[in-house]
Parts: C-alpha cells; structure tokens; sequence
C-alpha cells in the first residue's frame, strides 16, 4: 500500500482554498491524505485563520480523519512534503488595483495576467517561487510543486528552466472550463469528446473530436460567440470574427480576445474602469463577502458564490493533477510544461501549456505538429516577451523590462508605455527589490502615479 500524502499550500489564507479542500475530499479514496498544510504571510494572518477554520470543518463533516495546519512559518510546513501547491498573489488583491488602475489611467488594459499587469505580477512573484524551490531543495527534495499562482506559465518556466526544479507543473482552470462547457454546448458528455491544447498558458488553442474520431471543432466554432461558451467569468464575451476562426479551424481560449479583439475589450475595458472601477476593486467585495460566509461555524462545505472569481473551479485541476501523479493515472491533461517538441516552432526547453499525459513521472506532452504562419507568428511574440519578462524579473535589469513591454502587444509602445512601467515600479516599490537603484532613481525625478487609490493604497502600506 501507497504511503499517505503530506500537501502543503503556499498562499493558504486564500478565498480559493476552500475548492482545493472540496476536491481533495472528493478524492480521498484515491488519494488517502494524511495532513494538510496551510502557509500564508503576516499579513494574511486573520484570513489563514478563518480558511484553516473552515478546512477543517470541511474535513470533520466527510468520513475522513485529516488534520489541518496553519502556519506563517514556510519552512517547518515544507519538512517532508509530498506535494506543494501555490497560490499564492505578492501585494494581495491590492497590488492588483494598482497593476490595473495605472495602465488604464494611461488609457490602456487593466488586466491582471496580461498587459503591463501581468508584466508586474511576474516581476515581483518570479523572486518570491525562486525563495519557495530554495526551501523546498532543503526540506522537502523529492517533492513535487504544482504551481497555480499566475501568470503560471511564466512563473513554471521561471522554476523549471531558471531555478532547476523539475518536479513542477504549471496549471490554469482556463482549459479545465473550456472542457466542461464546450461538451454542452455540441450535445455530447465530457468522456464522448478528445480535446487537443498548444500554446501558451493564457494563449492557447484546441480541437475537438468525438468518440469516433470526426472532428467537432468547426461546429465549437459555429457556437463560439453563444453564452455559456467556456469563457472565463472574468472576460468580457466581444465577437471573435467567424470568418477568422473558420480560417484558422482551431478553438481559441477566452483571453484571445484581448489580441484579437484588441480595440474592442480595450473600449470595454476603459468603460468598465470609468463606471466601477477595476475587476479587482470588485473583487476585494467578493472577498469579504466570502470571508465572512467563511467566518460561520456552521458552514462546512464550499458556498456557490466562490464561482464568481475568475479562478474558480481550478480544484479539478489541482486535485487531478496530484491524483494522477499519486496513482500514476497516465491521464490526459492541459498543463503547463516543458515543450519537448510537442510545439516545433518553439525551443524543446520552454514551457508550453499542452495536452500532456499525466503520470508517477509527471507531464509528458502530446505532440502538436507545425503550426500555421499566424499561430506561429504568435507563439514565438509571446514567448520571446515571456522570456524578457522572466530575465528582468531575476536580474533587475530596467532595459529588459522595457524590451518586454515593448514586445507586448497589449502595450502600446514609446513614451506612454514607459510611463506605464515607470509608475507601476515605484507603486510596487516594497515588492520589487530587484529594481531598488532604478526605483531610487525614478523616485528622485519625482516619478509616481496622481491616482489618489493608488497614492491611498501606497499610505496604507501597500
């Protein structure tokens, strides 16, 4: 008999953990649990508290005896663990109001993963895994680090290709919900379909094909402007061209709509920000409204309002995805991973998110083939700023940065986008220590954002 598991969760205090409890409960019987560790930050302290309260509660309502533990103490969490998730957001939900407001005051996206955001997410999380696979090396060598903290796919190639850990998978309910939705919306059960995935983590397509091999990826296409399409709850739905995806025969994911329908989610975007504010400023009353749901004794399993963040349902993933390396499933699953050649246009060592097959020896991905020219075209812009992003991140280096922004083309390059970088540096000030003498430099010349929720934000210790 297999040995009972150890999993720790870096960023244990957040709303998400509910849904990675419900699903290691689901599973249990596969995937027999001894402990559960919850790691989180002083400053998240109260809210690890109440999370590690409900887990619990959780757990004492199934059949199953495991034993939750809280702690902000990463190390003593991290001795002989098996398995190691994180989901973790440097600056809290906070940083993302300032990662969103900046970009847009300057009139453009506001988006947490892609865009100037996603840049300044990357640059000040890539530092903090780089600390977590440091700690692993010495407390916990042989286990494996399932990473869900965004953008994943930059931060899994940060961990596989910068830091040398190879026992680690990237992963992103964005496919997970495409493959729930899309079965509905053709007529089919889940099990009838075969999903193919290539690109890259928020960048990806697929094709689907019945269980008797026919292709059912022009027919997605017919129905992809419908509701209930697979697009995340966080994107706004504006109208793929058909004549485009027809073209193409492949599925795009949700996000594509911010390349290929840059001048209208822009517009939405502008709109949204002018009436309410940023998704995350939304999203800190989600939170609350969660935590206090959280904060009931009473309350023993995971609340449906837990659907409305974007990240939802990304325990299928997680949960699956340690199943499958437990119990060597050979499963097939959309991870972020090394390339290998699944994706020839790209080099063998970055990391691609793919249809893979999912076993004891982690993720091997299924090969695509050659891309078409615009695909191509795409993936190797993407990547080629992903890697910028990633090098600047570690080193530091403002001209790298400036070279990633300019590649992104959610970024409209020159003078506005600099003032873009320069504003989000100083508001992250606290989080970017890589960044220290440019910062000092900028602030000298009197650099930072005239948005009084950023400047509150900063006052406040954010």
């Amino acid at each position: 008999m297999k040995k009972a598991i150890k999993i720790v969760t870096i960023g244990g205090g957040s709303s998400y953990t509910p849904e990675l409890i419900e699903g290691f409960i689901k599973r249990f019987e596969e995937l027999p649990i001894k402990e559960i560790w919850l790691v989180d930050i002083e400053d998240g302290k109260e809210k690890l508290e109440i999370v590690g309260a409900m887990a619990q509660r959780m757990w004492d309502a199934s059949p199953y005896e495991v034993k939750i533990h809280t702690t902000l103490n990463r190390q003593e969490a991290l001795v002989d663990a098996d398995f190691v998730t994180t989901q973790f957001r440097v600056g809290l939900l906070e940083a993302r109001i300032k990662d969103e407001r900046i970009p847009s005051l300057h009139g453009m996206l506001g988006q947490e993963t892609n865009g100037a955001g996603g840049i300044l997410k990357a640059f000040r999380t890539i530092p903090v895994i780089k600390q977590i696979v440091e700690d692993m090396k010495l407390y916990c060598p042989n286990a494996w680090l399932i990473n869900f903290t965004n953008p994943s796919g930059m931060i899994t190639e940060a961990v596989i290709k910068a830091f040398g850990w190879q026992k680690c998978i990237g992963l992103c309910n964005v496919p997970e919900i495409s493959m729930m939705k899309e079965p509905e919306v053709l007529g089919k059960k889940r099990d009838e379909l075969t999903f193919r995935f290539a690109g890259l983590n928020h960048f990806h397509w697929h094709k689907i094909f019945d269980d008797e091999g026919t292709e059912l990826t022009g027919k997605m296409i017919a129905n992809i402007n419908a509701k209930n399409n697979g697009t995340p709850a966080n994107i706004y739905s504006a109208k793929f061209s058909m004549e485009m995806l027809k073209s193409m025969n492949l599925v795009p994911c949700g996000y594509h709509r911010y390349y290929y329908n840059a001048q209208e989610m822009l517009e939405h975007a502008l709109e949204e920000f002018a009436e309410g504010g940023t998704r995350a400023e939304q999203m800190l009353a989600v939170e609350a409204a969660l935590f206090d749901l959280y904060k009931n004794p009473d309350l023993c399993s995971k609340p449906d309002q837990l659907e409305k963040r974007g990240g939802a349902y990304y325990s299928n993933a997680a949960c699956e995805c340690i199943s499958a390396i437990y119990n060597d499933k050979k499963l097939h699953m959309v991870v972020s991973t090394q390339n290998k050649g699944a994706i020839p246009c790209l080099d063998s060592e970055s990391i691609v998110e793919v249809s893979s097959i999912i076993s004891a020896c982690g993720a091997e991905p299924i090969v695509w083939g050659e891309m078409r020219p615009a695909e191509k075209g795409w993936l190797q812009l993407m990547k080629a700023m992903e890697a910028c992003t990633i090098q600047a991140a570690i080193s530091g280096d403002y001209g790298m940065a400036l070279e990633a922004f300019t590649l992104n083309p959610l970024i409209q390059s020159g003078e506005e986008a600099k003032a873009v970088l320069d504003e989000l540096l100083v508001a992250h000030e606290q989080y970017l220590p890589q960044f220290k003498e440019k910062i000092t430099e900028l602030k000298r010349m009197g650099i930072a954002s005239k948005d009084s929720i950023v400047i509150d934000l900063m006052a406040k210790g954010f």
